[in-house]
């Protein structure tokens, strides 16, 4: 057996057992997630006593996670997704306890602080969607996505849900209960990171690399996992995808950020808001299978399509929906994980359409930068704009926006169907050929 025939019947056995180490680390990397959507704000506005500030957590830890999804997709180019990804996690457990401390002294710098921090490991909750499609065939793409987003469902939604007992532990330590979400997210950030340190073995991208190498080697007309745009830098299938990540994430920052404090306004619990976030946090992960067969099946273009158009419905329904009315909050809110869902995925794909195994996670690592300052702008202009104008304002503005997307994903119109891939589909579909004839 060739050394490639040997290396692409290892990729199917690793590729089954990376999926099943990337469900377990995004289980508990949801928790962590949950833990600043939920409560960020409202801790915020009440250490620094103003709403216009609000949306200064979500910025900050939206800051802190481009800044390291810059250097966990640097670390995941040279020493593979296993270091680069239990590194982020490990990071934003640290900055998650000191959260924690911040509240507990009252400190508003640490607290500054310690949010930046946190932010890594929501960049690396992210970035681990990719270790799922290193190994995965083009028309696959999709489903490896959606496996690893719906996995974070279960801590994700969990997390807001759990808000008033761990608000409830918290007060039993001497702390503030605001913090208690935050004390959850500690533990489980850091086990999330030594899950995938100690068990994402071998590594997929850097088997993915051998294999194109391999590849390479067999045959120089038919590079393996890229395309020959993908082997010299990112293809337009990946700027493409770039793009409507980038739009989505703003929209789905800004309203999401403010909820919390619009319904607070009004009277609503903390009960309900952590309804009302669970339940937008279930339409960001929960239909993520369903989405990746689309993907898969419809091409990148029609997902991303319904995606702008999803995202438009949501601002709208915000912005019409009196501040009384739990059930409409739902609504807006769903409708907003669900369009974010779709162009996340369809926009992922696309990246890794465009991109191949020797310039992936570099180029992965810059493009979830772009998201996370776009995450962090629409954190921060959110608390603005709804201080000099109003929530619905807001909901207005964000559906405007996200109009955009909708001829930014024509950009990508004209592709296969198995996802509008460019040159990556053919090239790596061949290798099973190769092997079959030797």
């Amino acid at each position: 057996m060739s050394e490639l025939a040997r290396l692409e019947v290892e990729r199917t056995a690793v590729q089954r057992r990376t999926l099943r180490v990337v469900m377990a680390s995004q289980v508990l990397g949801g928790a962590g997630l949950a833990a600043g959507v939920t409560v960020g704000a409202l801790l915020a506005e009440d250490m620094l006593g103003t709403e216009s500030l609000a949306g200064l957590p979500t910025g900050l830890f939206t800051l802190g996670s481009a800044l390291a999804a810059y250097l966990v997709g640097g670390v995941s180019q040279r020493h593979g997704r296993r270091m680069g990804l239990g590194f982020g996690f490990i990071v934003g457990g640290a900055g998650a306890a000191g959260v924690v401390l911040a509240a507990a002294i009252d400190s508003v710098p640490l607290l500054f602080v310690a949010l930046f921090i946190y932010g890594a490991g929501t960049a690396t909750n992210l970035q681990a969607r990719y270790a799922g499609t290193d190994l995965a065939a083009p028309d696959r793409r999709g489903s490896a996505v959606s496996i690893a987003l719906v996995s974070t469902t279960i801590g994700a939604v969990a997390g807001p849900n759990l808000v008033e007992p761990l608000g409830g532990l918290a007060t039993g330590l001497g702390l503030p209960a605001l913090s208690g979400p935050f004390l959850l997210a500690a533990v489980a950030y850091t086990a999330a990171g030594a899950t995938l340190v100690a068990m994402l073995r071998p590594d997929p991208l850097l088997l993915a690399r051998s294999i194109e190498y391999a590849s390479a080697a067999t045959s120089s007309d038919s590079p393996v996992l890229g395309g020959p745009e993908a082997s010299h830098g990112p293809g337009r299938a990946a700027y493409v995808g770039a793009t409507i990540m980038v739009l989505t994430q703003i929209t789905m920052v800004a309203i999401m950020t403010m909820t919390p404090v619009h319904m607070r306004e009004h009277q609503h619990g903390l009960g309900d808001v952590g309804l009302v976030i669970g339940l937008h946090i279930a339409a960001m992960y929960l239909p993520s299978p369903i989405t990746g067969l689309m993907v898969d099946r419809f091409g990148r273009t029609a997902v991303a399509v319904a995606s702008g158009a999803v995202l438009i419905a949501s601002g709208v329904t915000a912005a019409a929906s009196p501040g009384d009315s739990l059930t409409l909050t739902i609504v807006a809110l769903m409708l907003l994980g669900l369009g974010w869902n779709f162009g996340l995925i369809s926009g992922t794909a696309l990246v890794v359409d465009g991109t191949s195994p020797s310039n992936r996670a570099r180029t992965q690592g810059a493009i979830d930068v772009l998201v996370a300052l776009a995450g962090a702008s629409g954190g921060v202009l959110s608390g603005v704009v709804v201080a000099a104008s109003s929530y619905a304002t807001l909901g207005i503005v964000c559906a405007a926006l996200t109009i955009i997307v909708l001829p930014v994903a024509v950009l990508s119109r004209g592709r296969s169907m198995a996802g509008d891939a460019g040159p990556s589909q053919s090239s790596e579909a061949a290798v099973p050929a190769n092997v079959d004839n030797q």
